[in-house]
């Protein structure tokens, strides 16, 4: 979603990929390495072809120095996406996703493509997603009220995108709606 420049005040999205960079994630280790302590954790040992979870970051590190094979996540898959979509098309609420699929995905198709299948196909579900669950965003903020406004499974990267205009929004609905008995009746 594209924001005017005045409500960009959330996280950017490269902050976004960072903090997702802390998840867990299975790799095929191409070398051999004692169990390493870093200051989010230990992380190891990496014993070739047994699988390996270590964080994302570290994962994306020994991929681009060829010192690994990344496990896509079941969840980047065609046929769960496929799934996804569907539900997300017919269903009035949002499909449920993992947390940071948005980051966590980009991230993976950017410097693991390889060890994706069907990468183009990949890219144009979540691509279609992303754009059915923004649809549905738009329609929920069209009916924004001062009551409860419930989105049930959006992801970080859509709280994200929606904070700025939801926050300015809900501040206009407080303000339109104020008690006049409370002092202030008149609207500037």
């Amino acid at each position: 979603m594209s924001l005017p420049q005045s409500l960009r005040t959330s996280v950017t999205p490269p902050e976004l990929e960072l903090i997702a960079s802390q998840q867990l994630i299975e790799i095929i280790p191409l070398i051999a390495m004692e169990k390493t302590a870093f200051i989010s954790g230990a992380f190891g040992p990496l014993r070739p072809p047994l699988k390996a979870q270590i964080p994302l970051w570290m994962a994306i590190n020994l991929k681009l120095k060829k010192k690994c094979h990344i496990v896509a996540p079941e969840w980047l898959s065609i046929e769960f996406l496929q799934s996804r979509l569907d539900e997300e098309l017919s269903e009035p609420g949002f499909s449920q996703l993992p947390f940071r699929y948005a980051e966590v995905s980009k991230v993976l198709l950017d410097v693991a493509a390889d060890d994706i299948q069907d990468t183009d196909k990949v890219r144009s579900l979540l691509k279609d997603l992303k754009e059915a669950r923004q649809a549905k965003s738009r329609e929920g903020l069209d009916q924004l009220n001062r009551g409860e406004l419930s989105l049930s499974n959006l992801c970080s990267m859509e709280i994200n995108e929606i904070r700025p205009f939801f926050v300015h929004a809900m501040g206009i609905l407080t303000h339109l709606h104020r008690d006049p008995s409370a002092g202030d009746d008149q609207l500037e």
